[in-house]
């Protein structure tokens, strides 16, 4: 006889996954990925908001800086990426668009000093729910 020893025979219900086990898996992995999609896709809007409202701040900043040199409001924000004639640059390096792909836009009051600057949203249509505003919630 041979001094080698022969491998154990590996018996059919040994050989691999069962098909339930199988389907188990693939359940589990089909709930995680939901759960992941979901949480990216809210994180995802969340950054829209984020990113509109610091926008907004800073040309809000830019037209603030604008009346103090000029003692008016701009005609319009796109002056505000123009070349100052009264000694300076450029109020802000370029208008942005919102998030969604829409202007930003000045909104003037009763007075001189009752403006704010807004993004319309996600729906691009002015004074709904979703506008983001320059004026603090206290102003209101």
């Amino acid at each position: 006889m041979n001094s080698k020893t022969l491998p154990a025979r590996v018996r059919p219900a040994e050989a691999g996954f069962t098909l339930v086990e199988i389907m188990v898996v693939i359940v589990i992995l089909g709930l995680l990925a939901t759960l992941v999609v979901q949480n990216v896709a809210g994180a995802s809007d969340e950054a829209r908001q984020t990113k509109a409202q610091t926008d907004v701040k800073v040309i809000a900043g830019a037209v603030r800086q604008y009346y103090a040199k000029h003692g008016k409001l701009p005609e319009s924000l796109a002056v505000l990426a123009e070349r100052d004639d009264k000694g300076g640059g450029n109020l802000i390096e370029e208008l942005p668009k919102d998030p969604w792909d829409h202007d930003y836009m000045l909104i003037e009051g009763n007075n001189r000093n009752d403006w704010e600057v807004i993004s319309m949203g996600m729906d691009g249509s002015q004074n709904t729910e979703d506008d983001i505003s320059s004026k603090s919630k206290k102003e209101d």
